[in-house]
């Protein structure tokens, strides 16, 4: 169960406050690789870049609308898809669910259904095989460990606290690629992560500690000055 809340779970919807509501509540229950978009060309772009395992879509877009965003990304993703809608006409339904639509939902609903809905589809879809694992790979002679959140040293093993771990996550995600220091801050904090720069920069020096031969000379973990960090990762297992 908790590895089913690994995955990357895209968020779209025109209305920023439905938005936040979501992904407030899907942090609470454990969830951290978490995308949003407020249209379609945003949410397609998105579909494209970061590859999520799972959507939950408004019907009403400013620039389209759901199913037309769903015939898109069929043409290149199978991920399961919930619909929202604030039209509950069975037209509607059975349209997104011959979209190929895992489930609908009609506005207004309670945010725990909508979690124990995608759980659901998450375990129907992905529990049955084999679960992707996260990866493993090596920074020079330390192994670092994302399934087991630990950094493997020739002469011990350092875990990695959670902040450290969502923050490695992000960076090996777009390694070899600037990641903003506000993108990781969303990541680790969410909605709350505005004036978590300092703490941020606390928690990049303490995995140095542990990734780098030389903390104060990073050659894995770089800062990109006035915009954020860049991993410079090698080969993963």
């Amino acid at each position: 169960m908790e590895l089913l809340k690994n995955k990357k779970i895209l968020i779209v919807d025109d209305e920023p406050e439905i938005r936040e509501m979501i992904e407030r509540f899907l942090r609470k229950e454990g969830f951290f690789r978490i995308y949003t978009a407020g249209n379609f060309v945003n949410a397609l772009a998105v579909c494209r870049l970061e590859k999520p395992d799972a959507a939950i879509l408004d019907v009403m877009l400013p620039d389209g609308d759901g199913f037309s965003l769903l015939s898109s990304i069929r043409s290149f993703s199978d991920m399961p898809v919930l619909f929202l809608s604030a039209r509950g006409e069975d037209e509607d339904r059975l349209l997104g669910l011959g979209l190929g639509a895992d489930d609908y939902m009609v506005k207004p609903f309670l945010p725990r259904e909508l979690i124990l809905r995608l759980m659901a589809i998450l375990k129907r879809v992905y529990a049955s095989n084999t679960v992707e694992r996260l990866p493993v790979f090596r920074l020079g002679g330390q192994t670092i460990d994302l399934e087991s959140a630990v950094v493997q040293r020739t002469d011990r093993e350092l875990p990695l606290t959670a902040k450290e771990h969502a923050i490695l996550i992000k960076l090996y995600e777009n390694q070899g690629r600037i990641v903003t220091s506000d993108a990781l801050c969303q990541a680790v904090w969410g909605d709350e992560s505005y004036g978590y720069e300092n703490t941020l920069m606390v928690h990049v020096r303490r995995i140095r500690e542990k990734i780098e031969e030389d903390p104060s000379k990073p050659v894995f973990l770089l800062t990109v000055r006035g915009l954020g960090y860049k991993l410079m990762a090698q080969e993963s297992r």
